[in-house]
């Protein structure tokens, strides 16, 4: 660690824990709550600390060792993973030649899509179909030449042989908690930088701001508050779907919050809004009536018939009930794709 960290780095503060296998069921305990506050909460240095002073674990840090909550987090998985506490996947991370970090990669485009197609739904976000983009190669010049993420080891490993790449230093499969939603939690309260699954109402019709990100007003089922709810401009066309959103749509949102906006992740439509109020005709001309003031309902000037109330339309949507989600070109690796969530006589509309 001493010797690949990039201490140079401000935000490097690398950490190693490491974690009997055969812990106690007291230790285990311990470790299951740490790591489940890890994914969900925000911990200090202090917190890993605690429980490492407590269980006498060994570990090694460098600069402040913030690096060690998530280690702590990392090993503690791994131990619960092999008692079947979790949901898991794996991913295959193959490193590159450290004689040319930093420069351009090379990967074969072609082959990469046709690894995708022989190994999709068990090996996912490899590519992002309607954006027409490769998803498993890394934006920044660190040492990682590509990572496949899958449910099956085999499906993984036989995309990684379709993949033609530039000869690779070394690759390790990881088992791991991306793609399991591990991190949302159902709260009345909430508070920025964690993540939730929302019921709720949909209380203000979606409007386009500055950016092209897509925001509306949520109506909170649990703990009586409203929240706004954003699709950012990298969702693409995740922003056609919250746009078909209209006020009274009974939705289910996921996501992580952020200066009290929850940046949305999925979206499930449960029930939609079918009926529109409109301004009422005149039964006998049939033009619109007018407003007769503030609550003094609606008066058709030619004819001089009157309404209380506006009229009460049924009108047909662009949109259909079910689960919608981000592309993978947008998905954060800890949120769950459609793919991986067929439940019972839920319905999904996956990205692709």
């Amino acid at each position: 660690m001493t010797e690949l960290s990039e201490l140079r780095a401000e935000g490097t503060n690398p950490g190693v824990v490491f974690i009997d296998d055969n812990a106690s069921k007291t230790s285990t305990e311990k470790l299951k709550r740490f790591y489940e506050t890890a994914v969900r909460e925000v911990l200090s240095i202090d917190d890993a600390y605690a429980i490492i002073s407590e269980l006498h674990l060994d570990y090694f840090g460098l600069k402040n060792k913030r690096g060690l909550i998530g280690a702590l987090a990392a090993a503690s998985f791994l131990l619960l993973h092999a008692k079947k506490s979790y949901d898991y996947t794996y991913e295959l991370i193959v490193y590159r030649r450290k004689e040319i970090w930093g420069t351009l990669r090379f990967i074969e485009d072609a082959s990469v899509w046709a690894a995708d197609e022989a190994t999709y739904p068990l090996v996912w976000d490899t590519v992002d179909v309607a954006n027409k983009k490769l998803v498993l190669v890394p934006h920044s010049p660190c040492p990682v030449l590509f990572g496949i993420r899958g449910d099956s080891v085999d499906a993984i490993y036989k995309a990684y042989e379709l993949i033609q790449a530039e000869p690779e230093e070394r690759k390790m499969l990881f088992i791991t908690n991306q793609g399991t939603d591990c991190h949302l939690k159902n709260t009345e309260k909430l508070w920025d930088y964690h993540s939730y699954i929302l019921d709720g109402v949909v209380d203000s019709n979606p409007r386009t701001i500055e950016g092209g990100h897509v925001l509306f007003s949520l109506s909170v089922q649990r703990g009586n508050e409203s929240v706004d709810c954003i699709a950012y401009e990298p969702t693409k066309g995740f922003r056609a779907i919250i746009r078909e959103l209209r006020i009274g749509d009974e939705v289910t949102v996921y996501g992580s919050l952020k200066e009290s906006t929850l940046n949305l992740e999925k979206i499930e439509l449960r029930e939609l809004n079918l009926v529109v109020e409109r301004t009422p005709r005149c039964n006998t001309c049939g033009r619109n009536m007018k407003s007769a003031g503030r609550s003094q309902g609606y008066r058709c000037k030619r004819c001089g018939t009157f309404s209380a109330v506006k009229d009460k339309v049924i009108v047909e949507r662009a949109i259909e009930t079910g689960l919608y989600e981000v592309p993978p070109v947008a998905r954060r690796h800890i949120s769950k794709p459609l793919v991986r969530m067929r439940m019972g006589d839920k319905i999904i509309h996956p990205s692709r």
